[in-house]
């Protein structure tokens, strides 16, 4: 599909963010940046090489892979990410230009309509014969009709546009969702965590209202991908995300950091408080047992996690504020797991 030669198409960019996202989604592809980048330039069409390699991939039956999908992006984006980036903006600035135009076009038309009875009144001042009025008239009543029938078509084509639009604003939102979730677990990425963070930041420099990080690892979570296999290890870290995300309330806020670390901020909450709610996650999840399969036959037993906690202090940044809730977390490694450690 080459897109490329109409490149001055307003409906460009939404179309590729029509194909784009449901082909991602089809091949469970993460739609992050730098995928969506490959992707864009797959349906822009202009990338040949590109092209070849992922219908390549397609028919041979090659799933997608992290590493896939990264060789994909080293080898034919990563030199022309800012090229990519700049024709989207184009695309963009072209479909806002075209609207200026048509706005513009409704304006004089209305203001050729306002001429005309201008000359028209002075016409009449001159006190026409029967003739000269009714050509007067007819030319009023054409002047009208041309204003009538020019606004209809610009109607017409602003709605449509106004359709385009809306629909990638739609497209764009749902690419932002998908962008600051976790395909796997979907709960908020590592993305979205650090976005909330600085929320978190900004409302204790302004209303001095505290909040508190947990961190969360999964206990001897290798031992599952190794005894098991990495369907299995999956399983593990959806059943964890679930159990995490039943258990917060609110406002709280729960994200998978990476691998089998997760993290929770809970806002408008004392250190005592949050540690209260970093025991109740623990208990909760060492309480149950986990059995996976078809027929739930396979038993993984209690499945264990330690937990680290700090408060936000008005002098950290984001770093400084995982570091010390990491460090926790480190300490209630070394009491031997399953157990909650603050700073």
């Amino acid at each position: 599909m080459n897109l490329a030669k109409h490149l001055s198409d307003t409906e460009v960019s939404a179309k590729i963010l029509r194909h784009a996202v449901p082909k991602m989604s089809e091949h469970n592809i993460p739609v992050t940046p730098d995928n969506y980048a490959v992707w864009y330039e797959y349906y822009l069409g202009i990338n040949l090489d590109l092209k070849r390699a992922i219908d390549g991939l397609i028919s041979n039956g090659i799933s997608f892979s992290t590493e896939v999908n990264a060789g994909l992006y080293k080898n034919f984006i990563q030199e022309q990410s800012s090229e990519i980036i700049e024709n989207v903006q184009i695309e963009t600035q072209i479909l806002i230009n075209n609207l200026l135009t048509k706005i513009s076009q409704m304006n004089s038309g209305t203001a050729s309509l306002n001429d005309t009875l201008s000359e028209f009144h002075q016409d009449l001042k001159q006190s026409p014969d029967a003739d000269v009025l009714q050509k007067l008239v007819d030319s009023l009543v054409d002047e009208m009709d041309n204003v009538i029938s020019s606004n209809k078509q610009m109607e017409a084509s602003l709605n449509a546009m106004s359709s385009e639009v809306n629909s990638l604003k739609s497209e764009m939102e749902s690419l932002n969702v998908l962008a600051l979730t976790d395909q796997l677990t979907s709960l908020h990425n590592r993305r979205a965590f650090e976005e909330e963070v600085l929320i978190h930041m900004q409302r204790l420099t302004k209303t001095q209202e505290s909040s508190c990080l947990l961190v969360i690892d999964i206990d001897h979570f290798k031992q599952f991908n190794d005894n098991h296999g990495h369907v299995i290890g999956d399983k593990v870290l959806t059943y964890i995300a679930l159990a995490l995300n039943q258990a917060v309330k609110g406002s709280d806020f729960v994200a998978r950091y990476g691998g089998e670390e997760f993290v929770v901020l809970l806002p408008d909450t004392e250190l005592a408080d949050a540690l209260i709610v970093a025991e109740q996650l623990r208990s909760k999840i060492a309480d149950r047992k986990l059995t996976v399969g078809k027929d739930k036959k396979l038993s993984l037993g209690s499945i264990t996690v330690s937990i680290g906690a700090a408060t936000l202090n008005i002098s950290d940044d984001r770093e400084s504020y995982f570091v010390r809730a990491d460090e926790a977390l480190y300490r209630a490694k070394s009491c031997g797991r399953n157990c909650v450690r603050s700073e």
